[in-house]
């Protein structure tokens, strides 16, 4: 994922909850930081996901499924 030309690693999300499944809508990308370890400020993480929807829903997908696997774990 690149933003300005620079590419982007370690981005998290936000704002997942079970009520908004599958669509995700109120995630958001809550930290990011460039390939040198530069943090995304806020604005730019807000840009970030203005460009790049589908991954704000793919990411929340994964965390999703992963508290879910995790709390099914638990309760065994």
């Amino acid at each position: 994922m690149q933003l300005n030309g620079r590419t982007i690693k370690n981005a998290e999300v936000d704002g997942v909850e079970g009520d908004d499944y599958p669509d995700f809508c109120d995630a958001f990308f809550s930290y990011a930081e460039y390939e040198d370890g530069t943090p995304l400020t806020d604005e730019e993480l807000e840009q970030l996901g203005d460009e790049n929807g589908e991954m704000i829903n793919q990411l929340a997908q994964d965390k999703f499924n992963d508290e879910a696997d995790y709390d099914f774990d638990q309760d065994r």
